[in-house]
């Protein structure tokens, strides 16, 4: 009974150890770009490092609270997608912050924070150079960026007040523009910045080099049901696009006309007379076309056979119990033959061939000429 009772206990405790071990592990993972994930695609490293080099960090997942600690001070913004937030809160958060740094560049994000940059796809893999005058992004060195991003201005300069850099495919690695009294800058760093990454080529100098210009950083990561959209009761004809109602019109429109072009033709049914009966004359030629082609030649001595024996029982007046070997000793004792003849004819000879199967069918017919010749002799005329 002891041994039973410590066997349960370590079942027990191997399997809260487990479900301790699971639940660490999916803390410590989080979310993508989380900066209190040390998993590879956390930002967790990245953090750490702003703090060894002086600059606070502060996490917050409320905008409420992120918009509370950028209120008087002069601080960097770090902001993932924020797709929970309207326009008008994501613009009252980028308006409370010194410098804002977008990690997860969209197109709404992008219009919002940059006016008139685009996202211009992915760059071709292997790193690049900052090819710019920005001094960031020269004392960083070369990276391998993600999305690209184009400028409002497309000859984006020296004179312009935006700056391109880290050129790739149809666009640049890094963006930066006004902002204020400070800057926007939009990057992808949903590669660049996170644990497995940072250590690679310039990330980290780089991270550093955009987040770090101000004492204070305001790392905002958004918490579920994080949103400052009052009313969420909406129908669905409200949070459906203008273009789907048209598009389901348009697809069942189509579905009635392939229906009607390829579907069968609607009408009165049509009486077919068919036959009633089918002569035996016909059953067999069809057996034995079907014989023929498959080159059955056993199957089609068979059907001879029994045909024969049919015939045969009848002309010698033997009753339907009479069995195949009893109508064969009957007919070669009515016909003069040796009963071991008539048996092979009847039933022992295997046709192989074509050339068997004629040979059996002739032997067949004059076995049969020959009883009927002995049991209705034709009388000589006088």
């Amino acid at each position: 009974m002891t041994t039973w009772i410590v066997i349960a206990v370590a079942l027990l405790a191997i399997g809260g150890l487990g479900t301790v071990i699971a639940a660490a592990g999916e803390w410590a993972q989080r979310d993508a770009l989380d900066p209190q994930s040390a998993g590879p695609s956390g930002t967790r490293a990245l953090v750490e490092v702003l703090r060894d080099q002086g600059v606070e960090v502060r996490v917050v997942r409320d905008h409420v609270d992120a918009g509370s600690a950028l209120d008087g001070a002069a601080a960097t913004l770090v902001l993932p997608d924020t797709p929970a937030l309207s326009d008008e809160g994501l613009q009252d958060l980028i308006g409370r912050a010194a410098d804002v740094v977008l990690i997860e560049p969209r197109a709404r994000s992008l219009d919002l924070l940059l006016p008139g940059a685009e996202t211009a796809g992915y760059a071709p893999f292997g790193t690049t150079g900052p090819d710019c005058d920005l001094g960031d992004a020269v004392r960083s060195g070369a990276i391998e960026p993600g999305i690209v991003l184009t400028p409002p201005d497309a000859d984006a300069g020296a004179g312009s007040d935006f700056s391109a850099c880290y050129p790739a495919g149809d666009g640049y690695g890094l963006l930066l523009g006004p902002h204020g009294n400070g800057r926007a800058a939009a990057i992808d760093g949903t590669d660049l910045f996170t644990n497995a990454r940072l250590a690679e080529d310039g990330n980290a100098a780089l991270a550093i080099n955009l987040m770090g210009r101000h004492p204070l950083v305001v790392w905002y990561q958004p918490g579920t049901g994080d949103t400052d959209i009052a009313d969420t009761d909406l129908s669905i004809g409200e949070l459906t696009p203008p273009w789907v109602s048209p598009v389901i019109v348009l697809l069942l429109v189509a579905g009635v006309a392939a229906g009607i072009w390829r579907g069968r033709r609607f009408g009165p049914l049509v009486a077919e007379r068919l036959p009633v009966t089918v002569r035996a004359s016909e059953t067999t030629e069809g057996r034995a076309r079907l014989y023929a082609q498959s080159r059955d030649a056993l199957h089609a001595a068979d059907q001879l056979r029994i045909g024969a024996l049919g015939r045969l029982a009848r002309t010698l007046g033997l009753g339907p119990a009479a069995s195949a070997p009893e109508i064969s000793d009957a007919a070669a004792a009515r016909a003069g033959i040796d009963a071991g003849a008539a048996r092979r004819i009847l039933l022992d000879d295997i046709p192989v061939t074509d050339s068997d199967l004629v040979s059996l069918s002739l032997r067949l017919r004059h076995l049969e000429d020959a009883v009927h010749a002995a049991v209705r002799p034709e009388r000589n005329p006088r």
